[in-house]
């Protein structure tokens, strides 16, 4: 098995990702399964609703970015530790708040450290694992996702039917304070990438400034827009059908708490093949192919899943090839994204394309609550989970492959103080 061929510091690296983006998601995913709750208790519109989910998002683009930056000064791991615990403390005070405004801001800030943590995540596991298997384990570390979103349906089936409804939905928000553990676990043995540090001392002379518009010198200005379409389309895809399921389950096919468990169950198992199949895919047919396909099969299953009549043992067993398809994409995003840009701006390319498309994508949501009342709920996930795939594909046409390319290499672009390059690397 390709594990075996690891070293120990790529082995603890992996185990340290996985599981962030586990705990990563059990945090976020929580609120996709007390929106029906709320709706009912707080008597909160589903634009509002679908506006609670869009704010995490958008907060977590500005995160993203910033940590990116951070993580390109004082280290992958450090910014890396901070995020995990800074979204794990607003998650579980989300389970305190008292009204719609209180949990819009607890939302906001957990949203911060969420997009924080891919960011210096991705960019770490992307570093530290040789080339020749670096699709297949950053594609390993992103299945953590479905691990997380599955405990999430898990807790929620546990919680909703064992403690009274006001006290559940609380209870899912403070259980996201388990991730604060894992902080000291990653402090103990995940070393820093030696990437990083062996280029420490050329990166302390670059000026905050400079780093930051860095990724909008006109070297990289193209491939920053269109890999942050790329991610655009890809989240907001995935994000438009993830926040409105548990909803459309139980208000619009009348499922009860077990139902929306189950449904939710299958399309998570499927997540989590797909994670594998597409790191196994992204270094077997490239990182631009998979995308392809990805795309093309979760339009195709979403508008079949949401459009056509067909019954819920359809629906149930549909539920795994959609959650296949439009989570396949996401293991070859953060090799591809390391194989685009230099080490010295990785960390800011990385968190901003990949947030600011996360920012984008986050308004499809609040789009989908929005038109709920005008298209109904299923019609309106379908057309915006599609136009989004359309936009990731438009993407995909333009961007180069990088498969078996070597890491680009610092000095090939070196920002002066006028702007200016010295030497340029265009990824092409």
């Amino acid at each position: 098995m390709w594990m075996r061929e690891l070293d120990k510091t790529e082995r603890q690296t992996m185990g340290g990702c996985f599981l962030g983006w586990t705990l990563d998601a059990l945090d976020v995913q929580v609120y996709s399964f007390v929106i029906p709750t709320l709706l009912v208790s707080w008597h909160i519109t589903t634009t509002q609703a679908g506006i609670l989910g869009t704010v995490t998002l958008l907060a977590s683009a500005l995160g993203g970015w910033l940590s990116g930056i951070a993580a390109d000064r004082f280290g992958r791991v450090a910014v890396l530790q901070g995020t995990i615990l800074w979204y794990a403390v607003f998650t579980f005070a989300s389970g305190f708040t008292q009204n719609y405004d209180q949990l819009f801001f607890c939302r906001a800030l957990q949203g911060f450290g969420f997009g924080g943590e891919w960011a210096a995540g991705a960019v770490l596991i992307g570093e530290t694992v040789r080339g020749a298997y670096r699709g297949r384990a950053v594609g390993f570390v992103q299945s953590g996702w479905a691990v997380g979103w599955g405990l999430a349906a898990l807790l929620f089936g546990l919680f909703f039917s064992f403690l009274p409804e006001h006290l559940a939905w609380r209870a899912l928000f403070w259980i996201g304070l388990a991730p604060a553990l894992l902080v000291f676990w990653v402090r103990r043995h995940v070393p820093e990438s030696g990437v990083f540090t062996q280029g420490r001392r050329e990166r302390a002379n670059i000026g905050v400034t400079q780093q930051l518009l860095a990724i909008f010198h006109a070297d990289y200005l193209p491939t920053t827009i269109k890999v942050s379409a790329l991610a655009m389309g890809s989240i907001g895809g995935s994000y438009t059908f993830l926040i409105w399921l548990p909803t459309y389950l139980k208000t619009v096919r009348g499922l009860s708490v077990i139902g929306t468990t189950a449904y939710t169950t299958v399309m998570i198992a499927g997540a989590f093949v797909g994670f594998i199949l597409g790191a196994y895919l992204a270094d077997a047919i490239g990182r631009k192919w998979t995308f392809v396909v990805s795309a093309l099969g979760s339009a195709a299953i979403l508008g079949a899943y949401m459009l056509m009549p067909i019954g819920n043992h359809a629906m149930l067993v549909l539920g795994f090839p959609l959650g296949l398809c439009a989570f396949m994409m996401f293991s070859p995003m953060g090799p591809y994204m390391t194989e685009l840009f230099p080490t010295r701006i990785r960390g800011a390319g990385q968190g901003f394309c990949y947030n600011f498309g996360r920012g984008i994508g986050a308004l499809f949501p609040a789009l989908v609550g929005k038109l709920t009342t005008v298209m109904g709920l299923g019609n309106a996930i379908a057309i915006f989970g599609i136009a989004a795939y359309a936009v990731m594909l438009l993407a995909v046409v333009l961007l180069p492959e990088t498969l078996g390319r070597p890491l680009p290499e610092d000095m090939e672009y070196v920002p002066q103080a006028d702007g200016s390059a010295a030497s340029s690397y265009t990824p092409s």
